[in-house]
């Protein structure tokens, strides 16, 4: 691995770190919006990225995956999960799922502030700048669709448990093996391509939106 590839790897890398904070400050606003002051007791309001660090989901795989030869170009991450007391909300079922999907959800609009900010650089005739931005925002749809994944610790998996009225307690148990199911997926070729296809899907749309293709 030459110098220039290592230097991409490492913005890759700051990439993820920067848009998995956006998530997590995404659902720990949210929760505090709604009632919840747990997450804001520990910290977690923050665009700190030292707050959310997981050392598996946010260092070692990522880091693994774009340094590693034969992994690929596959590049995906968590961050620490927001502590969440549904006891404190006003309405647990609506504002659960309004907490879950306020992460996907600000990755959403990351990557459509993005593509908005690649078209500037066109305009401008920044295209390193552009460039940039377009990979960013690929990344951060891969993010938002990742996390909607029904597996646990992802977001998907507390829409699916509270759609089916799992207790806290049993979802805890299934959660107990989540990360190695995730890690099991994300080695899946079949997976990788749809959530791609996805991602890419929609990238394209919003260029296109935005005149920026």
């Amino acid at each position: 691995m030459d110098s220039n590839q290592i230097a991409d790897g490492l913005i890759q890398y700051l990439m993820l770190v920067g848009l998995l904070t956006f998530h997590e400050f995404g659902h720990a606003w949210t929760a505090l919006k709604c009632g919840d002051d747990t997450a804001r007791l520990q910290g977690r309001v923050s665009l700190n990225p030292v707050v959310h660090i997981d050392l598996i989901g946010t260092v070692a795989l990522p880091l693994i995956m774009i340094f590693l030869p034969g992994v690929g170009h596959f590049l995906i991450g968590w961050a620490k999960p927001v502590p969440v007391n549904p006891y404190n909300l006003g309405q647990p079922k609506r504002d659960e799922i309004l907490v879950t999907m306020a992460g996907p959800g600000m990755n959403l609009l990351l990557a459509i502030g993005l593509v908005a900010l690649a078209k500037a650089g066109l305009i401008f005739h920044s295209l390193p700048f552009a460039q940039y931005c377009v990979q960013s925002a690929a990344l951060s749809l891969l993010l938002c669709f990742f996390n909607l994944i029904p597996v646990p610790p992802l977001d998907g998996s507390h829409v699916l448990r509270v759609a089916t009225d799992m207790s806290h307690e049993t979802y805890a148990k299934f959660a107990r093996f989540g990360f190695i199911i995730v890690i099991v997926l994300i080695n899946v070729p079949l997976v990788r391509t749809l959530l791609g296809n996805i991602t890419y899907g929609m990238l394209d749309l919003l260029l296109r939106i935005f005149g920026a293709g």
